[in-house]
C-alpha cells in the first residue's frame, strides 16, 4: 500500500486521507450555547485575556496558542502547524529550505542536534549529532521551551548569522556563528570504492529518494558488475516513510519491511517486499550511527531482520513513531502521533535504537567517504563475496 507522504526531517510523517478536521466543523465547542464545562471554560479564559491582559492580544493568536498548548501535552513530535508551519513542512519536503541545516529534537528535555546535514552551515561548523543547544543569540533555551519556537530562532533570511551555543558533553559550552543559506539537500550520491564493489550515502529520505537510489544504484554497476555495497545511513534524521520502504524493497527479494499499530484501524498497515533486490543477493553492508533515525532505521532493521546485511556503527537514535499530517481550515493543520512502527521481527525501535551487528567506533568526519568505518566495511563485503566464491567451487 502506498501512502501520500509530506515529511518534516528526521520524522516520519504521512498524509492520512480522507482526514479533514477543520476548526470551524468544531465551532459548536467554542459557543455559550455550549453545554460543556471545559467549552464555557475555555470561553471564559479567552474573554478575559481579550479583555485584561496588560498588552492587546488578537483572538486568532490566542487560538493558535491555545491549540498549541493542546499538543505539547501528548509528545515531543505532536504539535500545532500554523501557516506558515504548514509551508515549511512542504517546502522540506522537496529537500530545499532556509536555515542552518539541522536535524533538532528534544531529549530528556534538552534540545540535542539529531544530526547537521552533509554540505550544510552546521557541518561545516563542526557541530556533531548529540551536541546540546543551549542558547540562541545569547537567549538559553529553557525546558519548556517548544521546540517549534527554536527552529523559529534558528531559521531566518538567508545571508543573515545566528549565534548557537552548545555544548558537547561535559565540555564548557561553546559559541558558533552561523550564517543563514538555503539548504538544498541531494539525499542520494555515492561512487565505486573500488571496482565491483559501490558506496551509496541517504543523507535523508526525501520523495525522489528511493528513484535516485534505483539510477545510482544502475549507473555503479554499468561498468563493472557490483558484489557488494556499502549503504551509509549515519546521520540521516529520516524523512518520508514510502521512500525508505522502497528502498529497502530495492534491496529485498521477498517478505515483511515494516508495519505500523496504533489506536485506530487505519494505522494497521504493512508493507512487503516486491521481489525486486537490484543487487541480486549481493552482500550489503549498513552504516548507522546516533544520528539515523525514522526512516533510517526502518531500512537497517529490516535488512537486519531478513539477513540480507551486515549493520556496522553505533546503536541509532531510536525514533520509532509516526506522525500523520491532518489539514486544517485555513491552510494550517495538526502533525499527530497516530502509531508505532515495528521491524519484520516485531522489534520497536522507539526509544530503543538499532543495535549494529559490529559495533566500530567512528573517525573523521561523517560526510568523509573514505571513513575507517567505510574501510571495515568494504573488508566485510570482501570476506562475504569470497565466501560466496568458495561455496560454489
Amino acid at each position: 500500500m502506498k501512502l501520500s507522504p509530506i515529511t518534516l526531517t528526521g520524522i516520519v510523517i504521512s498524509m492520512v486521507t480522507g482526514v479533514a478536521l477543520g476548526i470551524s466543523g468544531h465551532s459548536w465547542w467554542l459557543t455559550e450555547r455550549s453545554e460543556s464545562d471545559q467549552a464555557r471554560a475555555f470561553n471564559e479564559v479567552l474573554s478575559q485575556v481579550q479583555l485584561n491582559y496588560v498588552e492587546e492580544v488578537g483572538r486568532d493568536e490566542l487560538m493558535d496558542q491555545a491549540l498549541r498548548g493542546m499538543l505539547d501535552g501528548l509528545d515531543s513530535y505532536s504539535d500545532f502547524l500554523d501557516t506558515s508551519d504548514f509551508n515549511d513542512l512542504q517546502a522540506e519536503t522537496t529537500g530545499q529550505f532556509g536555515g542552518i541545516g539541522i536535524e533538532l529534537g528534544k531529549v530528556d528535555d534538552v534540545f540535542t542536534v539529531i544530526t547537521p546535514l552533509d554540505g550544510t552551515p552546521a557541518s561545516r561548523s563542526g557541530l556533531r549529532s548529540g551536541d546540546r543547544i543551549v542558547a540562541v543569540d545569547e537567549q538559553e533555551l529553557k525546558t519548556d521551551s517548544k521546540l517549534i519556537d527554536v527552529v523559529h530562532a534558528l531559521r531566518g533570511e538567508v545571508g543573515s548569522k545566528v549565534n548557537v551555543t552548545f555544548q558537547r558533553g561535559d565540555e564548557a559550552p561553546k559559541t558558533a556563528t552561523l550564517t543563514r543559506a538555503v539548504i538544498e539537500v541531494a539525499s542520494v550520491r555515492g561512487r565505486l570504492l573500488e571496482p565491483g564493489f559501490g558506496y551509496i550515502r541517504i543523507s535523508q529520505f526525501q520523495t525522489t529518494t528511493s528513484e535516485d537510489f534505483a539510477k545510482l544504484l544502475a549507473e555503479l554497476g554499468s561498468e563493472h558488475k557490483l558484489n557488494g555495497l556499502v549503504l551509509d545511513l549515519r546521520n540521516n534524521p529520516g524523512g518520508v516513510l514510502q521512500a525508505s520502504v522502497d528502498v529497502a524493497d530495492a534491496l529485498l527479494k521477498d517478505g515483511l519491511i515494516v508495519y505500523t499499530e496504533g489506536r485506530l484501524p487505519s494505522s494497521h498497515l504493512r508493507y512487503r517486499a516486491s521481489g525486486r533486490d537490484l543487487l541480486k543477493g549481493a552482500p550489503v553492508a549498513v552504516l548507522i550511527n546516533q544520528g539515523s533515525a525514522s526512516a533510517a532505521e526502518i531500512v537497517a532493521g529490516a535488512l537486519q531482520d531478513h539477513g540480507r546485511a551486515v549493520v556496522l556503527g553505533n546503536t541509532s537514535y531510536g525514533k520509532g513513531s509516526v506522525q500523520s499530517v491532518l489539514p486544517l481550515s485555513g491552510q494550517r493543520a495538526l502533525k499527530l502521533t497516530t502509531s508505532y512502527y515495528y521491524t519484520p521481527h516485531g522489534r520497536s525501535i522507539h526509544e530503543m535504537g538499532i543495535e549494529p551487528d559490529l559495533i566500530v567506533d567512528e573517525a573523521g568526519n561523517v560526510a568523509d567517504q573514505n571513513a575507517p568505518i567505510v574501510d571495515e566495511a568494504l573488508a566485510v563485503l570482501k570476506r562475504e563475496h569470497q565466501n560466496r566464491l568458495h561455496a560454489r567451487l
